[in-house]
C-alpha cells in the first residue's frame, strides 16, 4: 500500500519512521515533509494547506491510505474533501476538529456534558473582557479562541499582565483571526499529562501515557510554546486515575461529540491537569501531539498502519497495542529565539554521530536542505528521542545524543523529564 503523510514536523517524521516498519508499506510520501523525512519517503512540494492539491495526487499517484499529522488541514477540512473523493484518510471530519479549532466550543461542549474543566468566560468584546478582569482578579489564564500553533494560552500572574495579554490578542492581533474570541479561565493547579487514544466514534483505544513541556525555559519558567520535550510512560497516570480519565473525560467526549452531529474519529488528545488524583480538561487536541508522538511512537511495538486502518474502517474494538516496556525522552532543540522571532539556514553538525547511535532517534521538525546540506528551518528544529529501561537511562541516553549536535542559536531544556525522576 502507498501511504501519504501529511505534514512536515517532528510528529509526522515519527509516524514515517513507525509506517515504514509496517510490511504493509510499499511506498511513502509526504507533503510537504523535511530533510529528515527524505531518507524513507518522497518529499511532495504541496502546502498542508492545499487540499485540492493534495487530493489531486492521492488520486493521480493511487495513494491507498493518507495520514494526516497537523491539525490547520484538519480544521479546513482535508478528511472530507478526501472522503468525497473516496480517498482513505485517518483524521478527524471538519466538524469533530472544531474541538481543537475553537476552545470556545470545546469549553462550551464540556461545560454542558459535564466533563471537568476550569470555570470560564468567553468574550468577543476587549472591553467587556477587560471589565470581567476586574471583577475576577488574577491569577487567570488568557486563551485565544482559534488555532495558535501551541502558543495562544498564556498563564498571567498579574491583572496587568493579563490585560496586557487580552489586548495582545484581541487589538493586536498576535494570532490574527484566532484571537477574534478570548477564554478568561481559572488557572489550575496540579501536573499536566498528555493523554491520547484512538476512536473510531465507538470504540476507543488508548495509547501510553506521557507528559509534555510547554515552558520554553527549564523549571517550567517562560512562555508556552509548541512543546519542548515529552517522556513515556508518565508515572503520575497510575491505573486508577487512568480509568477516571477514560470515565470522566474520554468516554464522554466521544459520546458528546456523536450527540452533538460531529461523530468523532481518528486521535483525540486531551491535554489534562492532575491534582491529588483528579483530572481535569485543560484543551483537546484534534491530532497526535508533538512532541508526544516522538517518545510514544519509539516505545510502540504493535504495526501502527493496522491501528489507523481499523480506526478508518470502524473495527478498532478488534485491535490492541504492544508496548515496549522502557520508557523513551524526547528533547526538542530549538532555533535561537523560539518560540518569538528566530532565523533560519543555520547548518546543522553532529547529525551523523547520532545515527549511530542506538536505541536514539533524531526526528526532524524544522529542516530543509541547502546547497547540500542540512539547515534549520523552522522554531523546533529537531526532536532527540531515546529510550532506557527507566526514564533516567532514557534521560541520559537522549541527551548524550543531543551533545553531538551543534549549530548556531540553538537551545534546549536541560531538564526533559525531571518530573518523573521526582516519582521514582
Amino acid at each position: 500500500m502507498k501511504v501519504l503523510v501529511i505534514g512536515s514536523g517532528g510528529r509526522e517524521h515519527a509516524l514515517i519512521w513507525k509506517l515504514a516498519q509496517s510490511p504493509e508499506v510499499r511506498g511513502l510520501y509526504t507533503a510537504p515533509g523535511n530533510a529528515g523525512m527524505a531518507a524513507q519517503a518522497r518529499l511532495i512540494d504541496i502546502p498542508v494547506t492545499d487540499i485540492s492539491a493534495l487530493a489531486d495526487f492521492a488520486q493521480e499517484e493511487k495513494i491507498g491510505f493518507t495520514v494526516v499529522g497537523p491539525e490547520l488541514p484538519l480544521t479546513l477540512g482535508i478528511v472530507d474533501a478526501f472522503q468525497a473523493r473516496g480517498l482513505a484518510i485517518f483524521g478527524a471530519s471538519q466538524r469533530a476538529a472544531l474541538l481543537e479549532g475553537s476552545k470556545v466550543f470545546a469549553k462550551s461542549l464540556m461545560k454542558k456534558h459535564g466533563i471537568p474543566t476550569a470555570s470560564f468566560e468567553a468574550f468577543t468584546s476587549m472591553e467587556k473582557a477587560l471589565q470581567h478582569l476586574k471583577e475576577v482578579g488574577a491569577p487567570i489564564v488568557v486563551k485565544a479562541d482559534g488555532l495558535a500553533a501551541g502558543k495562544g494560552v498564556i498563564v498571567c500572574q498579574s491583572e496587568a499582565e493579563a490585560a496586557a495579554a487580552i489586548r495582545s490578542i484581541m487589538e493586536q492581533k498576535v494570532f490574527g483571526e484566532a484571537g477574534n474570541q478570548v477564554i478568561l479561565e481559572e488557572l489550575l493547579a496540579g501536573e499536566e499529562v498528555s493523554y491520547l487514544a484512538l476512536t473510531d466514534g465507538q470504540a476507543i483505544l488508548p495509547l501510553a501515557s506521557s507528559q509534555d513541556h510547554k515552558r520554553v525555559f527549564d523549571g517550567d519558567q517562560g512562555p508556552n510554546t509548541g512543546g519542548m520535550g515529552a517522556y513515556s510512560p508518565a508515572p503520575i497516570v497510575t491505573p486508577e486515575l487512568e480509568e477516571k480519565i477514560m470515565h470522566q473525560i474520554v468516554r464522554p467526549t466521544i459520546a458528546a461529540m456523536a450527540q452533538e452531529g460531529r461523530p468523532y474519529k481518528g486521535v483525540l488528545y486531551a491535554g489534562l491537569m492532575i491534582r491529588e488524583g483528579h483530572p481535569q480538561v485543560l484543551e483537546f487536541n484534534a491530532r497526535f501531539g508533538d512532541p508526544e508522538t516522538q517518545p510514544l511512537l519509539m516505545r510502540m511495538e504493535s504495526d501502527l498502519l493496522p491501528l489507523l486502518l481499523a480506526t478508518v474502517q470502524g473495527n478498532l474494538a478488534q485491535k490492541k497495542i504492544t508496548w515496549r516496556p522502557q520508557a523513551a525522552v524526547c528533547v526538542v532543540m530549538a532555533s535561537g529565539g523560539y518560540p518569538d522571532s528566530y532565523a533560519k539556514g543555520k547548518p546543522i553538525e553532529g547529525l551523523s554521530q547520532v545515527l549511530g547511535m542506538k536505541e536514539v532517534m533524531a526526528f526532524h521538525a524544522g529542516t530543509a536542505f541547502e546547497g547540500g546540506r542540512i539547515v534549520t528551518a523552522g522554531g523546533r528544529v529537531l526532536g532527540v528521542t531515546g529510550l532506557g529501561t527507566g526514564v533516567k537511562e532514557a534521560m541520559d541516553r537522549t541527551y548524550q545524543a543531543v551533545a553531538q549536535i551543534h549549530w548556531e542559536g540553538a537551545h534546549y531544556r536541560r531538564d526533559i523529564g525531571y518530573r518523573a525522576l521526582q516519582r521514582l
